[in-house]
């Protein structure tokens, strides 16, 4: 009886001392220790269809000399980017109303509404995108009552943009009106009875006082993008090959998991070192 009240006993005591633990350890064991598997991983090889244990750099030989690999990271790149820019230039003049043209609770109502669209599954909201997109959509046929016959948008960058606006941009907002609202509204007036004007005030003013927010939206925006696989294959058909389809083909491809570890490591440093550089401009000392 007495073994089992101290083993219960120590039990607790475990149980509570694992959730008192910092959250710098909860982070690392989630963080780091799919990271050193995702590393092992990469060296290992594939035989008969069997991954099998091992230490060998034909992996990273093969993927890191193969052109098809840098084009999919050039086109990635470049995706992730323009569609970070224009979710995030779209968002500004949203956040800017929202933050000084609206009301206390006018301003919860809206940034509530643009939390909305994450209750919904992302595969549903582009799913209905493609309705919208294909040749006998509705934006075809408003285009084609005009005259204007241009055939469908899907698996075209048009689509493919609209898709990761649509994942991205109200997240974007929300950051940004953060941002703005935070900001010291004397400052404004300051600039006004200086004799600023309105786009002086804006230019001068209000957006180098909220770059932190603006330039984290895009980072976000950039995150979501580059490592995003459902656009890129239901709006663009898979014709735009990124490094999310890279990866689900090279498994595909007689079970080469090492090599898409491969992929998703560069993929990995390649976001770590944008947020780190994204970061340290957004908090930099004017």
């Amino acid at each position: 009886m007495t073994t089992s009240i101290s083993t219960r006993r120590l039990s607790r005591l475990a149980y509570s001392g694992l959730w008192s633990l910092p959250l710098p350890l909860w982070l690392a064991g989630f963080f780091l220790g799919p990271m050193i598997l995702l590393i092992w991983l990469s060296f290992w090889d594939v035989r008969n269809f069997l991954l099998t244990p091992d230490f060998q750099l034909e992996n990273w030989q093969k993927m890191l000399s193969a052109n098809y690999f840098w084009a999919a990271y050039l086109r990635t790149t470049l995706i992730a980017i323009s569609a970070a820019i224009l979710a995030s230039l779209v968002a500004l003049p949203c956040a800017l109303a929202i933050s000084f043209f609206l009301g206390l609770k006018a301003r919860m109502v809206v940034l509530g509404l643009f939390v909305v669209p994450f209750f919904t599954s992302y595969l549903v909201r582009i799913y209905s995108w493609q309705i919208y997109l294909t040749e006998n959509g509705i934006i075809m046929k408003t285009l084609a009552a005009v005259g204007i016959d241009s055939g469908s948008l899907l698996n075209t960058p048009l689509a493919l943009m609209v898709g990761l606006v649509t994942l991205t941009l109200p997240l974007v907002i929300v950051i940004q009106s953060i941002s703005m609202l935070s900001l010291d509204k004397t400052l404004i007036d300051a600039a006004y009875n200086l004799g600023c004007g309105p786009r002086r005030v804006l230019f001068a003013t209000v957006l180098p006082a909220v770059r932190p927010g603006i330039v984290l939206g895009a980072l976000f925006a950039f995150i979501f993008s580059f490592g995003d696989f459902v656009t890129a294959t239901y709006l663009g058909g898979g014709k735009f090959t990124t490094l999310s389809i890279l990866i689900a083909d090279t498994v595909k491809s007689g079970q080469q998991w090492p090599r898409a570890a491969v992929v998703s490591l560069v993929m990995i440093a390649t976001l770590l070192v944008s947020a780190l550089g994204a970061i340290s401009y957004a908090y930099r000392r004017a």
